[in-house]
């Protein structure tokens, strides 16, 4: 009998042609998200594996209930907030990730991607052009400027050595943010009101904790200059989403480039849609050839690895 592995959210419909699977191994990919658990629990019946791509679908206690053939379940990445990792266990269903090592570094391109479109304005010109226009606005230089850093681990961390080759500044902030740490990366770390008030970009890198969530809210948005810049490649929740809507229809702010929202796929009548001073993303800075590559590697060892008996990238409460 062949053992079935589900792709979940294939969005660009590459899982199967970037896996190769052997032939006891029937495979099937949907490219289209299902936000309702009982169309869910439907889809995935009879499934032994389900590959999830990042934290694009939850997979909850009540899910992993109406799956009761499942025996696997691979996240790209080790780390997936999305999965109750701790109710599969306790159902007897082994959770995998795979390494992640190319989203990083595509995630860091992407981040620079975003905010050189917003500081030169390029989605406006490229609209003007197409509409038979010409010049619209004015760019930002970024040399000179301050970039913020909310957050200094791997992923803060590379965005320092871009910065340095354009002539920013750079400063840090987080809650756990220690000296040592910001020495070490080489960038200056401030307290929270000096570094809000004094960033000219901000750009955040943050994990998604209950801690972590609407580190970006009000006050920080009153804190800010005028005409600052905003950057989110890490997680929506981490800038309350109201706040940042207030503040761009209001002038407050410069602009936002965002690749991450509250509600993915973001709702089509969402304000963000139309708010003005905005580069929009569809959460792809970790979409990229080679990770992908990576993922998918990964994902035919791991359900390799299962089927002899020997787990591998096993993850855990």
């Amino acid at each position: 009998m062949s053992f079935r592995v589900a792709f979940l959210d294939d969005y660009q419909d590459v899982a199967l042609s970037l896996s190769g699977f052997p032939a006891d191994v029937d495979a099937v990919s949907f490219a289209d998200h299902v936000d309702e658990p009982s169309r869910l629990i439907a889809r995935l019946q009879g499934f032994d594996a389900v590959v999830c791509m990042r934290e694009r679908t939850p997979v909850t206690a009540p899910i992993l209930d109406g799956l009761p053939d499942l025996k696997l379940l691979i996240t790209t990445g080790m780390r997936n907030a999305s999965i109750d990792v701790a109710a599969a266990r306790e159902r007897g269903v082994t959770v995998c990730g795979t390494g992640s090592g190319a989203g990083r570094a595509s995630t860091t391109e992407h981040t620079w991607a975003l905010l050189m479109a917003l500081a030169r304005n390029l989605p406006a010109q490229d609209a003007a052009i197409r509409a038979g226009g010409w010049q619209r606005g004015l760019g930002t230089v970024l040399s000179g400027s301050t970039l913020g850093l909310v957050g200094l681990g791997k992923l803060g961390a590379a965005m320092v050595p871009v910065a340095r080759a354009l002539g920013m500044h750079v400063t840090a902030w987080s809650t756990n943010l220690t000296a040592e740490r910001a020495a070490e990366v080489g960038v200056e770390a401030l307290e929270h009101d000096a570094f809000f008030a004094g960033a000219d970009v901000l750009s955040v890198h943050l994990v998604l904790s209950e801690r972590s969530v609407a580190t970006i809210g009000p006050r920080e948005f009153a804190l800010m200059k005028p005409g600052v810049l905003l950057v989110n490649t890490s997680r929506g929740p981490i800038v309350d989403e109201a706040a940042l809507v207030d503040a761009l229809y209001a002038g407050r702010i410069g602009g936002a480039a965002l690749d991450v929202y509250d509600t993915e796929p973001l709702p089509g009548e969402h304000p963000l849609r139309t708010a003005p001073r905005t580069v929009l993303a569809p959460h792809t800075g970790y979409v990229s050839w080679s990770s992908y590559r990576e993922y998918h590697a990964d994902v035919v060892e791991d359900v390799a690895a299962f089927r002899a008996g020997a787990p591998v990238r096993e993850l855990t409460p």
